[in-house]
């Protein structure tokens, strides 16, 4: 039954990223725009003429594309190139392959989110049952209200306003960049200091935005749990606080939140498009505003399809070691 219930969990992922690929590789191709064409017009008119024989140059790329090839040839074409994670040439900034565009600033995001991400998840989830807990201190219930109020304000409006203050006001942090203009990266301790300095305001703006989502989370599933029949006959049984708030509280009260915690490393590839635009962020939710800007289909497709599989992934896991987490939940052995 388990050899079983993997066999379907993996069918569900193959289907579920195929699905998504099939609408993130029609849904573009909806547009009337053409890529080629419009990148090609723009290298002619930018030093002021336009260059002669521009069809013959847009039937050239699109045939070097494949893009002149009915629809149904570039879809299976597609579906071969990401099964084997060729994502194809940048048409906006061949002949690179789109494949090293993420590379090159891939780093930056899941740098910056993986450290946001975790650090938002562990204060988030310990002050919620914190507020929670009966016994705590009487005060951090007046934290509920600032916390509902900071989690329903985007990141990247967070982000402004904390520009204002302590980029523009203060001008304790840089306003924009991932490092210091003229700045040659190397392996010094100096320009890693930079580069710190640089991601603390768009890091800021997200922990904060994210911190108050945790907690208010975290804080739902103490309240439930507290009431549970396990809960009452292990306060019955004289255990001491600290026991029954890590190990028989916060354990149970964590399952739903590692759920999120695993969809939310899914969204590490480009889960924060508008915070790195508004800071000129070198990552990868920048690559993919430009891309969407200057209409490159490729990349535009590579990224997007990236974002699927690592979902997909990172589900398929979760239910894998969700049974590890909570004995409780079964996948099907002894029916």
């Amino acid at each position: 039954m388990r050899a079983a219930y993997l066999l379907r969990r993996f069918g569900l992922l193959l289907a579920v990223v195929w699905t998504a690929a099939t609408l993130n590789f029609f849904l573009p191709r909806l547009s009337p725009r053409n890529p080629v064409r419009e990148r090609i017009i723009q290298m002619a008119t930018s030093g002021g003429y336009v260059e002669q024989g521009i069809d013959k140059m847009v039937k050239a790329y699109e045939a070097k594309f494949g893009l002149d090839q009915p629809l149904w040839k570039q879809y299976l074409r597609y579906l071969g190139d990401m099964a084997r994670l060729d994502l194809g040439y940048s048409l906006s900034a061949y002949p690179k392959r789109v494949i090293d565009l993420i590379a090159e600033v891939i780093g930056w995001s899941v740098g910056i989110a993986l450290f946001t991400l975790l650090v938002s998840f562990t204060l988030g989830s310990l002050l919620g049952a914190l507020i929670a807990w009966p016994k705590s201190p009487k005060f951090l219930q007046y934290l509920v209200a600032p916390l509902m109020t900071i989690s329903s304000v985007p990141a990247y409006i967070f982000g402004l306003v904390l520009v204002y203050f302590l980029a523009f006001r203060v001008k304790i942090f840089p306003m924009s960049g991932g490092f210091t203009l003229g700045t040659v990266p190397d392996n010094s301790l100096a320009y890693y200091m930079d580069v710190a300095k640089h991601a603390v305001l768009p890091a800021l703006s997200v922990i904060l935005v994210s911190l108050g989502g945790w907690a208010l989370g975290m804080r739902g599933m103490m309240v439930t749990v507290e009431g549970e029949d396990y809960m009452i006959l292990a306060e019955a049984k004289g255990l001491k606080d600290r026991r029954l708030f890590l190990k028989y509280a916060v354990r149970n009260a964590l399952l739903p939140q590692i759920t999120g915690l695993g969809l939310s490393l899914g969204y590490l590839v480009t889960g924060q498009i508008l915070v790195e635009s508004l800071f000129g962020f070198p990552g990868i939710g920048s690559l993919l505003n430009r891309s969407i800007f200057v209409y490159d289909y490729n990349a535009i497709l590579g990224i997007t399809f990236l974002l699927i599989l690592s979902i997909g992934v990172v589900t398929l896991i979760l239910d894998l070691i969700y049974p590890l987490l909570d004995p409780r939940i079964r996948t099907g052995e002894g029916k």
